[in-house]
């Protein structure tokens, strides 16, 4: 029997990433980028490559109602009906996004399979690799919607149901291009599961450390807010007359920055609050702006920190009614609980790590992934591989190929320990 670290291929894996990169690919002056939507010709494009690289490695291919994708191998004397050790990510990128974000998880679980194989390791369970749908949330979601059904956390029927800005269901982005299935993909049925992705920041490159094992993965909750006020002329309309929805709008944006740096004060620097994204109407310079939507995202490992600036923003909607006369309204239509990684599974990554002879470092994750869903049903670990310049969502994304192989041969080992337990 080879070492099973030593038969992970960089060559193969440099292959299909850079094959994965060209579906999608987009002009830029820096970097690589990519743009692969939920249900586009580019995922199908992506989605065929991968099914044909499953089936040259011996895989048995399902795809669920909801597109998520698996590979399965049963080694030769595994009993077919024991619980699976899983492993991957997902293919579908955000607009103009960088080549390694999720496709690094689903090639590497790839090529761990490949390298155990090749090594003849004895092991007691199958293996399946899996391509999750619309990670990203560029199209029909808010994100993690493949992992949140295989988790049970959303019904196939209401994913299936989502539109996107065209009123394109989910459901027939699916049928247009051949990847809507059967069934329901059951993480629950799993033994454990394990993610590589690259880290999004540059902790380890600043560490020096070749890969992270992830601690935990920040919750998050997200606010829509409305603020409803006048709009009326810009030069007619006297300054004590006004309702002005941007204004109140600003103070709330300023009162998100206040609370998280109150948190952060007491509770340290994984707290994060961001309002991303606002948009006011009617936008014209000579109107005085009479609504206003504000997107608000709030991440950290403890989920009672969340809450404490959720409640500010909340207190603060009541100040802004009372002071300004505008209306308000708060909805949190994502609110998903910080993630803990299972103790064995990081344990299994630690000893691959050591077994492998590369440095790591323990690492919380402030970005969301497919785990997070898949931590809810069974043990779960997460490895990341180093970004430089801590670049992602952009073409400037990129992690060595060396580093890639590392990862792979870490995540290669840590599925051989738990894939004999």
């Amino acid at each position: 029997m080879k070492s099973v670290h030593r038969c992970v291929s960089e060559e193969r894996l440099r292959e299909d990433i850079t094959a994965n990169a060209e579906f999608g690919a987009i002009q830029t002056d820096r970097g690589h980028g990519r743009t692969v939507l939920t249900g586009t010709d580019a995922n199908r494009q992506a989605r065929e490559y991968m099914v044909d690289r499953f089936d040259a490695a011996d895989l048995d291919v399902r795809v669920d109602a909801v597109g998520n994708i698996t590979g399965r191998w049963v080694p030769e004397g595994v009993d077919p009906t024991s619980q699976a050790v899983a492993c991957g990510s997902h293919l579908d990128s955000v607009p103009e996004g960088g080549i390694f974000d999720g496709v690094l998880g689903v090639y590497s679980g790839l090529e761990a399979v490949r390298a155990l194989q090749a090594a003849d390791v004895k092991l007691t369970r199958p293996i399946e690799v899996v391509c999750f749908t619309e990670e990203e949330g560029a199209r029909f979601s808010n994100g993690v919607l493949g992992s949140s059904v295989a988790s049970g956390k959303r019904s196939v029927e209401d994913a299936l149901a989502l539109e996107d800005d065209d009123g394109v269901s989910l459901e027939a982005a699916l049928s247009d291009i051949g990847f809507r299935g059967t069934g329901r993909l059951d993480a629950s049925e799993w033994d454990s599961w394990l993610e590589l992705h690259v880290e999004q920041g540059e902790r380890l490159q600043d560490a020096g450390a070749a890969v992270g094992i992830v601690s935990a993965i920040t919750g998050t909750i997200r606010c829509e807010v409305e603020i409803e006020g006048e709009a009326n002329h810009s030069g007619s309309t006297a300054m004590s007359d006004r309702t002005d929805a941007l204004t109140a709008a600003s103070e709330l944006v300023l009162e998100v920055e206040r609370a998280t740096n109150d948190v952060v004060a007491e509770e340290g620097d994984t707290v994060v609050g961001t309002v991303g994204s606002l948009n006011i109407w009617p936008n014209a310079i000579n109107v005085v702006p009479g609504r206003a939507e504000l997107g608000i995202d709030v991440r950290d490992v403890e989920y009672e920190h969340m809450e404490r600036i959720v409640k500010r923003v909340q207190n603060h909607l009541v100040t802004l009614e009372a002071d300004r006369g505008v209306e308000t309204m708060l909805e949190r239509p994502y609110d998903i609980a910080p993630s803990t990684m299972s103790e064995r599974c990081t344990s299994a990554l630690a000893d691959a790590a050591t077994a492998t002879d590369v440095d790591f470092l323990s690492v919380h994750s402030g970005a969301g992934h497919d785990t997070m869903h898949i931590a809810s049903v069974t043990e779960t670990g997460l490895l990341f591989a180093p970004s430089r310049g801590g670049f992602s969502h952009s073409p400037r994304e990129w992690t060595d190929w060396s580093s890639c192989t590392t990862a792979t041969r870490v995540l290669t080992a840590g599925l051989a320990q738990l894939a004999r337990q």
